[in-house]
C-alpha cells in the first residue's frame, strides 16, 4: 500500500454559499500550492456544498445533520439523535481519510466534523466570514488551533485572542474578470445596454426579488438589461420574465462572466458577496437581509457606505428607493468609477494564500 501524503485536508461547512466559497478559495489554493494534496468536504447532501464541489473538481462526503430551528418541529425533535449520528459519522470519516488538518468554515456542519478532528488530534482552522461570529465557531474556538476573520469587529466575540489572525475572507482563484464584451456574448445581452446584475445570495433573497419583480418595466425604460439570479426556491415564480434583456436564473455558475458583465450590482451584504465585490472592484447598492444574527450584515454595508465605497438601501425602503437610486446611478460615470476604486481599498486579494500556506504548515509539522 502506498504511503499517505503529508498534505491530507479535511474542510467542512456550507448551508450557504457564504460558508462554502470561502472553502474552496482555500482548496483551490492548497492545490495550486501543493499538487499532491488530498483534499476532502464533508457537508449535508440536500445543500449547496453537494451541487458544487464535485463541479470544482474535490471529493465530498454528505453527514446527516441539520440546523436547530427556532420553532417546534419534526427536525427539531430528531436534532439530538442527528446530531450523535453525525458524531459518529464524521469520526469515521476521519478514521479513514486521516486528514493532518480539518478547516471549518462554519454553519453547523462544520460542528460534528471539527469535533470529532479535534479528539483524533488534527490541528484546526476555523474560517469567519461575518463581523458577527456564528455559533458553531464560538463553539469550536477551544477546539481550534487558528481563526482567520474576516473583520475587525469579530475580535470581541471570541475569547481567545491569541488564535486570531485578521486575515480576510478568501476569494476563489477561479474569480477573476474578463473582457466585457465577451462576458455579455455569454449571456447573450447587448454590448450598447448598461447591465444590471441582481443576487440575493446562493439561496435567493424574497424581498429583493420582489422588488426586482415591481422595477423591472422601469429598469427596461431606462435601457437597461438585467442579470437575475433568484434563488433556487423563487425561480418558479420568476422565470416568467426570462427573454430579451432579462436573464432570469435559479442560480448563477459562471460568476466571473456575470461580475465581468455588470454595470452596477444590487446583492445582499454578505460577507463573501463583500469581498467578491472588493476584490473585483464592482459597483454595488447593498440591500443587507435582516434575517441574520446581531443585523451584521448592516454592519458590514455601512462601513463600506460611510467609506463612499457603497449604496446602502435598507429592506424596508427597497421598493420605494430601489428605482429612483438606480436611475441616478446607472448613468454617472463619475460616481460609479468612484464606488468601484473605494471598495477597492477593502479587498485582502492574498487571505486564500496566507489560509493555505498556515494550513501546509500545520500538515508538515504534525
Amino acid at each position: 500500500m502506498s504511503k499517505l501524503t503529508s498534505y491530507r485536508f479535511i474542510f467542512a461547512g456550507g448551508g450557504t454559499g457564504g460558508h462554502l466559497y470561502p472553502a474552496l478559495a482555500v482548496a483551490q489554493m492548497i492545490r495550486q500550492l501543493k499538487p499532491e494534496s488530498e483534499i476532502l468536504f464533508v457537508g449535508t447532501k440536500n445543500k449547496i456544498e453537494a451541487r458544487v464541489v464535485p463541479e470544482y473538481g474535490f471529493n465530498f462526503k454528505p453527514i446527516w445533520i441539520s440546523g436547530f430551528s427556532r420553532r417546534l418541529t419534526l427536525n427539531n425533535i430528531l436534532f439530538p439523535v442527528k446530531v450523535l449520528v453525525a458524531a459518529i459519522q464524521s469520526l469515521l470519516i476521519n478514521l479513514n481519510f486521516k486528514p493532518k488538518v480539518v478547516i471549518g468554515s462554519g454553519a453547523y456542519v462544520s460542528g460534528p466534523v471539527v469535533w470529532a478532528a479535534s479528539v483524533l488530534g488534527s490541528k484546526i482552522i476555523l474560517l469567519e466570514q461575518n463581523s458577527y461570529p456564528g455559533v458553531t465557531n464560538r463553539l469550536l474556538e477551544k477546539k481550534a488551533d487558528e481563526i482567520h476573520i474576516a473583520f475587525e469587529e469579530s475580535k470581541k466575540y471570541f475569547r481567545e485572542e491569541s488564535k486570531l489572525q485578521l486575515t480576510g475572507n478568501p476569494v476563489r482563484v477561479t474569480l477573476k474578470l474578463i473582457d466585457k464584451k465577451k462576458a455579455l456574448q455569454n449571456f447573450s445581452l447587448d454590448e450598447n445596454k448598461k447591465t444590471l446584475l441582481i443576487i440575493g445570495g446562493s439561496l435567493g433573497a424574497r424581498s429583493l426579488n420582489d422588488a426586482v419583480e415591481n422595477s423591472i418595466d422601469k429598469f427596461l425604460s431606462m435601457g437597461l438589461q438585467i442579470i437575475w439570479q433568484t434563488g433556487p426556491a423563487y425561480y418558479d415564480r420568476y422565470k416568467k420574465y426570462e427573454g430579451g434583456s432579462i436573464k432570469v436564473m435559479p442560480f448563477i455558475n459562471d460568476m466571473s462572466s456575470a461580475f465581468s458583465a455588470c454595470d452596477l450590482l444590487i446583492a445582499r451584504s454578505g460577507a463573501t458577496t463583500i469581498t467578491e465585490a472588493a476584490y473585483l472592484g464592482m459597483a454595488v447598492i447593498f440591500v443587507p437581509s435582516t434575517n441574520v444574527a446581531a443585523n451584521h450584515q448592516y454592519i458590514n454595508a455601512k462601513s463600506l457606505c460611510d467609506s463612499n465605497a457603497a449604496i446602502l438601501i435598507e429592506d424596508k425602503n427597497l421598493k420605494s428607493s430601489l428605482v429612483d437610486i438606480v436611475k441616478e446611478l446607472v448613468n454617472d460615470e463619475y460616481r460609479l468609477s468612484e464606488l468601484r476604486k473605494n471598495i477597492s481599498t477593502f479587498a485582502k486579494p492574498d487571505a486564500a494564500k496566507i489560509i493555505a500556506e498556515h494550513a501546509i504548515i500545520f500538515a508538515e509539522k504534525i
